[in-house]
């Protein structure tokens, strides 16, 4: 036991304006398994809670008691209002970004951001955050990662090893966000060979070497478009409204699912269609499949680059889309590739992972 002269914030309070916050607001904790944890612990009842210390006198004195160092949680919460420009709330940063959208916490400190952080904001009148969602852990092998044990992940090795794209891509693919998940080496390979190397770049670089290659190095010119063209492309129209509702609830891992159902999609569609046969028996229904195969391609590279900027960007530029052609709003039939575009000879954007020899 410790003692020594505290500052209290009247935590106990604030735990009713919180369960309503709660109850009013069922998305402002996330995942669920987290607001169900909050929720208890402040039905549970709350207690004061120190805000200062005095026994070292490093960090921030509290205002006109400099013998009283502002405990560091109270300090540290702080630095989110600071940042945009506060106590100056007509800041034009301020008035953008507060309340914040999300707090991307650790579940371990989520006490500290869903229970504490609010309450203060609350009793200077201020707007707590809309959500705080937190994250799960990662394990390595299936152990734990830990100094003692030396299997901790330095991320620039893993970028060394498997490149950046495909590390950003594997972290939000292979688990639910905000459950723990497991890193291995194994799982890395499979999400690189299988879905990046198989599904998507075969995709994209079989049909961008055949309109190379039989198009005149130009996006072609599609004529009547059948039921099996349309619904391709429809498919393809409407990622973004099944992606956005998932990444607004960080479903990273469900919308990254989202873009891949299109992506085999558009693989089964070229099976189905088959447009190396139509380059000997009809040209002009080649031209129609591979420009439908084109505009799927530029859907998925510019639904894809919040995950894979750089390897979408090198799709993109394969399709001779300009740099201004490239956010969301380009997404739909009004802004599709336009025939005789010329497009430079297309190089594989995702090569397969082969395990070094000893």
């Amino acid at each position: 036991w410790v003692e020594e002269p505290s500052y209290f914030f009247r935590l106990s309070a604030w735990q009713e304006p919180l369960l309503e916050w709660y109850r009013s607001n069922p998305d402002c904790i996330g995942p669920d398994a987290r607001r169900n944890e909050v929720m208890r612990f402040v039905e549970g009842g709350l207690h004061d809670l120190s805000v200062s210390r005095t026994s070292f006198s490093w960090g921030v004195p509290v205002p006109d008691d400099p013998d009283h160092i502002i405990y560091v949680w109270l300090d540290a919460l702080t630095n989110y209002l600071t940042a945009v420009g506060y106590p100056d709330t007509g800041h034009a940063e301020y008035r953008q970004f507060w309340p914040a959208d999300v707090h991307m916490v650790g579940k371990d400190i989520v006490r500290f951001h869903a229970v504490y952080w609010p309450a203060f904001l609350m009793a200077a009148g201020l707007e707590p955050p809309k959500r705080v969602f937190a994250h799960g852990w990662w394990t390595n092998e299936g152990q734990k990662i830990s100094k003692s044990l030396g299997n901790v992940i330095e991320p620039h090795t893993l970028v060394e090893t498997y490149g950046l794209d495909q590390v950003r891509y594997f972290l939000l693919r292979e688990v639910p966000f905000g459950k723990d998940g497991d890193f291995s080496h194994r799982a890395m390979v499979h999400r690189m060979n299988d879905e990046l190397a198989n599904d998507l770049g075969n995709l994209a670089q079989r049909v961008l070497s055949m309109v190379h290659k039989n198009c005149a190095n130009a996006i072609p010119e599609p004529g009547a478009l059948t039921d099996d063209d349309r619904a391709m492309l429809d498919q393809a129209h409407g990622l973004l409204d099944r992606v956005r509702p998932l990444m607004e609830e960080q479903g990273f891992h469900d919308s990254l699912e989202a873009v891949w159902t299109v992506v085999r999609a558009a693989n089964g569609y070229v099976d189905r269609q088959a447009p190396w046969v139509l380059r000997k028996e009809d040209t002009a229904r080649m031209n129609t499949v591979l420009y439908v195969l084109a505009e799927v391609i530029r859907h998925l590279a510019l639904i894809l680059q919040p995950v894979m900027p750089e390897s979408c960007g090198r799709m993109l530029d394969q399709l001779a889309v300009s740099a201004e052609d490239r956010d969301f709003s380009r997404f739909g039939p009004d802004h599709a590739l336009t025939p005789g575009t010329p497009i430079p000879k297309p190089k594989g954007i995702f090569p397969r992972y082969v395990e070094e020899e000893a």
